[in-house]
């Protein structure tokens, strides 16, 4: 055992001595002038020397580097692994707007030098900014700042009532042409430009008549980064691309497209109480509408005359095939592969015609799209797989099949083909004769002719067999009329029934509220005491707000009392509701014992709601 453990700890020793040593940089992309910032050096293993950085370029260095290590050793499934790390911090700034490289860093181990990469910093110009200042500012040079890792902590947060303008937030549209080709892609760009702190951002393209348009999915949530613009720093992030398909010529204009944005705003004169009771909110979210403005494009027809083989494709492509097999037997099938490469309108281009000998039974292509909407267009490959099946023995030669395109870069129409086969098939099964034997006439007439005639007495539909006009028919109308009034009665019903919102409100109350005492449950059953009594306060308010139609903003417990004498509930009946409402919210903060506690406070709250609830339904 004792020998065990030694080599364990003997392997330990040495792995950080065996993986690659790594310096990773740790910086922000983009900072704005003025502000401090740090910078990090993170080597993946302890057992170095002589760390040094060049000189910084451009950075102001305040101080540092300060040191932290880590170390951990983590087994799975019986595979132990460890690390360590060192990281050397400085802290700096900036003095003027550019571009700037972070200064590489080098360390030593082992004897051998490693050093790191040197990363691009862009320093936004200070004057008007986004944010609310520079931040660590207060702090003193050994504070740090921070690394502005986020530039959404840049945002300005306004108070509740400013005014949002469109310099504030907006979006602009670039088009990579302006001038096109029929059916040439376009990709139609987005960007968010902002100020202020949003929440969410809605919108989206309109159909479009003219246009073909497939929209670039974003895999990954937008990043926020910034950039000054019109003397000020904004938060930006290109929210949405679209690749658009001109199907007509002339002049096409792409509409304006209507977002809906939600900014968060402060709200200062919220009571401090009222928020930590759970009656207001610092935060208030209000929605303004951005529009993003219209592009023209300038659509060019495609030069004439085409060509007769023009499949339709726009872009640049190449054409691969492959036959399997060449060599078969009669009455065997055989599969022509086309790959057709390249970007453009894949979606929307012909298939390759195929010149298969006159003999040859074919069928349509089955057809696999292996191509995704990048900046250019459809990018990738378009598979078709034609298959045919000859009926005689005999030499056959296919040849080359043609894709022709136009190319908008070149402005002509070019056309790429494949090699040419030779197709031997010999003799199939059952005495399949030789295609040698046939003349050019009977062949032609083989693939022509009927291949099957169906035999026996024919079937006949007599008159009165049809279905119009019968009884049958006629009963058959008379039962959808029925159901029809039937159904316009309910319909009807449930629409008055759904106008009466007030009624509807009030009759579900108790269900709501039993629903959120089951919440209340299963929360008091985990032993969850915080939101138990919010969950079991928003049961009580909730079923006396909604049964006598009482807004949020007004419930109150006098509002509350003089609602229910009004609706000649008992004193006793009204003086328990209000007592279980003052008991939950004295329990959130009184000692004892929690369970004890929230199982009386449960029994009470339903009890009240219950009682309220058959009192209301007599009344």
């Amino acid at each position: 055992m004792k020998r065990h453990l030694v080599l364990f700890s003997f392997l330990l020793f040495l792995l950080p001595a065996w993986a690659q040593v790594r310096i990773t940089v740790q910086a922000p992309s983009d900072v704005v002038e003025g502000d401090r910032f740090r910078i990090s050096y993170v080597v993946n293993t302890q057992d170095i020397e002589n760390f040094k950085v060049d000189k910084f370029e451009g950075l102001v260095e305040l101080y540092g580097p300060s040191q932290s290590r880590s170390s951990s050793v983590s087994i799975v499934n019986g595979r132990t692994t460890s690390s360590s790390t060192i990281t050397f911090t400085y802290t700096v700034t900036t003095e003027k707007p550019g571009t700037f490289h972070v200064p590489a860093a080098t360390v030593v181990s082992d004897g051998k030098a490693y050093k790191s990469d040197s990363p691009t910093i862009n320093v936004l110009p200070g004057g008007s900014r986004s944010g609310g200042g520079s931040a660590g500012g207060g702090q003193g040079a050994q504070g740090g700042g921070q690394a502005h890792q986020n530039p959404a902590d840049r945002m300005h947060v306004a108070d509740v009532g400013d005014r949002i303008t469109g310099k504030d937030i907006f979006i602009a549209v670039t088009a990579s042409k302006k001038r096109v080709f029929e059916q040439e892609a376009v990709l139609l760009t987005y960007k968010l430009y902002t100020l202020v702190n949003i929440s969410s951002l809605e919108g989206k393209m309109p159909e479009l008549d003219g246009f073909h348009v497939q929209e670039i999915n974003r895999q990954r949530q937008p990043e926020l980064k910034m950039e000054h613009y019109n003397g000020k720093n904004y938060g930006t992030v290109v929210w949405s691309q679209y690749v658009v398909f001109p199907q007509q010529t002339g002049t096409l204009r792409i509409p304006e497209i209507k977002y809906e944005a939600t900014v968060v705003q402060q709200n200062r004169s919220a009571d401090p109480f009222d928020i930590f009771f759970g009656g207001g909110s610092m935060m208030q979210e209000v929605r303004k509408t951005v529009m993003a403005p219209a592009v023209t494009l300038q659509v060019d027809a495609l030069p004439t005359p085409k060509p007769a083989n023009f499949s339709g494709a726009v872009g640049r492509f190449s054409i691969a095939s492959t036959l399997t097999p060449q060599e078969l037997k009669a009455n065997d099938a055989t599969t022509l592969r086309l790959t057709v490469t390249g970007t453009g309108n894949m979606k929307l281009m012909k298939a390759p015609e195929v010149a298969w000998p006159k003999d040859f039974e074919r069928y349509d292509p089955k057809t696999e799209d292996k191509t995704s909407v990048g900046a250019t267009g459809s990018s990738g490959s378009v598979l078709y797989d034609f298959i045919a099946v000859p009926r005689h023995q005999g030499k056959f030669e296919l040849p080359p099949v043609e894709f022709c395109y136009f190319d908008p870069d070149a402005r002509e129409y070019k056309t790429v083909s494949t090699a040419s086969y030779t197709i031997d098939v010999a003799k199939g099964k059952g005495g399949s004769s030789s295609s040698q034997a046939m003349s050019k006439e009977e062949v032609e007439l083989l693939n022509s002719d009927i291949h099957y005639i169906k035999t026996g007495e024919p079937t006949y539909l007599t008159a009165d067999s049809a279905l119009f006009g019968s009884s049958r028919y006629w009963m058959t109308y008379g039962i959808a009329l029925v159901a029809f009034g039937v159904l316009m009665f309910i319909f009807r019903r449930r629409a008055v029934a759904n106008a009466d919102l007030v009624g509807r409100r009030g009759r579900g109350a108790s269900k709501v509220a039993t629903k959120r005492l089951k919440t209340a449950r299963k929360l008091m059953a985990e032993n969850n005491a915080t939101a138990f009594y919010e969950e079991t306060m928003k049961a009580l308010w909730g079923y006396v707000g909604d049964k006598l139609n009482i807004p949020v903003s007004e419930l109150s417990k006098d509002n509350v009392r003089e609602k229910l004498t009004a609706r000649q509930l008992s004193d006793e009946l009204i003086d328990q509701f209000l007592r279980a409402l003052d008991d939950c919210e004295f329990a959130r903060f009184a000692p004892g014992d929690p369970a004890d506690t929230m199982d009386k406070i449960y029994a009470s709250a339903e009890e009240v709601i219950n009682k309220m609830e058959t009192e209301l339904k007599r009344k």
